[in-house]
């Protein structure tokens, strides 16, 4: 903010000093010696001097406006009658009086009048400009400027006001739909913080009936209370009963512990396959090309898919990082066919080192191959990708042959 004011006044005060040079280099001044008038005066007693006073001609001045020469007059008189400015000058013994303008000649004024208009033209238009970048760019960011670290405070309540800008309109926009995602997956994990809570004290006191009951048929077994072998065996069939309701509860545990910890969502709509290949490719071409790894895409016929575009580029996405990631840097491809009502994309990379038998638990949940290495990552990629494809109704799958991965991801056509 205080930049911008700053570089406002400067460029005010450059333009004022613009005018004024402008104006002193293009405005002669009578006093100034070498003045247009003296030249001429010059030119006419040089004249007088070498073809006499009747042959002069006062045609071609521009400045001079008569001429009279001193014969037999009172000097004062000649010397008063003039009224606008002049000069007198001694030529061939006689005494002569130019009388002259000192005013810029007509032209000189229009070059003038020109310059200042069109300074004053540009100093409009960066006016202008300036005033523009204020009320459509600088101060809309000044209003923008706290909304990202309010969003890190975990501030998510107060939407901001959109309008039709076109320089913050959509950026607007994003951050209100990253604000209201944020929200949601607060509130999201609030509940299943709450429904995690609740679940352990319900299962913790579901647990002490049984519990309870275990250990007082132990204390009576250790006493010896039961002699008879038919308690006993009593005894013993419900400690198996009670133990049987503590492996319920914690098949229980096992269950929620496994549900979909991500909470993934996807809208159900259509998009075009090749709306969904320009996202991609478009990124990855350049990326690829900085890395100096070779990448193609096959032709392919465009058609209307079922499906989340946004997700399905977050699909895609993942794949081709784990194709960067563990391939070995040589060549990467995306080929596509098409099986009944499905159309598959494949992505293939080569210098897969993956081991065949670990292929079928690649897409389980924090689960990392043995080839990972030093290489960083959650192990959760082709997990999210598999429980993406399964909402929008399609399926993903993997095969190593030769060598090379090949990752296929299969969307139903709409």
């Amino acid at each position: 903010m205080k930049s911008f004011r700053k570089i406002f006044r400067i460029s005010v005060g450059a333009m004022a000093v613009m005018f004024l040079a402008a104006n002193l280099l293009l405005l002669p001044s009578p006093h100034k010696s070498g003045s247009p008038y003296r030249v001429e005066i010059d030119r006419l007693a040089r004249a007088i001097e070498e073809y006499g006073f009747e042959k002069v001609s006062l045609s071609g001045c521009q400045y001079v406006k008569n001429i009279v020469r001193c014969e037999g007059r009172a000097k004062e008189a000649f010397f008063e009658e003039g009224e606008s400015d002049y000069s007198v000058r001694a030529v061939a013994g006689a005494l002569y009086r130019f009388d002259y303008e000192s005013q810029p000649q007509e032209g000189a004024g229009k070059v003038v009048v020109a310059v200042n208009l069109i300074l004053a033209a540009m100093s409009l238009f960066v006016l202008c400009l300036l005033i523009f970048l204020w009320h459509k760019i600088i101060r809309p960011f000044e209003e923008l400027r706290d909304v990202p670290y309010e969003l890190s405070r975990g501030n998510l309540t107060s939407p901001m006001k959109e309008d039709r800008d076109r320089f913050f309109g959509r950026f607007v926009w994003g951050l209100n739909m990253l604000r209201e995602n944020l929200e949601s997956h607060r509130q999201r994990e609030l509940s299943l913080q709450r429904e995690k809570k609740m679940l352990v004290l319900s299962l913790s006191h579901d647990i002490k009936t049984p519990l309870s009951a275990i250990k007082l048929y132990a204390k009576a077994l250790s006493k010896g209370l039961y002699r008879d072998t038919g308690k006993q065996l009593e005894i013993a069939e419900g400690i198996g009963q009670k133990a049987d309701e503590i492996e319920g509860f914690l098949a229980q545990i096992i269950e929620a512990s496994s549900e979909d910890f991500l909470d993934l969502e996807a809208e159900q709509g259509e998009f075009y396959m090749s709306k969904l290949v320009e996202e991609v490719s478009g990124y990855y071409r350049e990326k690829l090309e900085i890395l100096k790894i070779g990448f193609t895409v096959e032709k392919y016929a465009d058609c209307l898919l079922r499906g989340d575009l946004d997700r399905s580029v977050e699909v895609l996405q993942n794949i081709l990082e784990n194709a960067v990631k563990y391939g070995d840097g040589h060549e990467i491809a995306v080929s596509f066919s098409e099986e009944e009502d499905c159309r598959l994309i494949t992505v293939r990379n080569t210098g897969c080192t993956l081991p065949e038998a670990e292929l079928t638990h690649i897409f389980e949940s924090f689960v990392r191959g043995t080839n990972a290495g030093s290489v960083s990552g959650s192990g959760l990629g082709l997990y999210i990708c598999r429980q993406l494809m399964h909402k929008m109704q399609g399926e993903i799958y993997a095969q190593i042959k030769e060598g090379q991965m090949f990752v296929t991801v299969i969307f139903v056509r709409a």
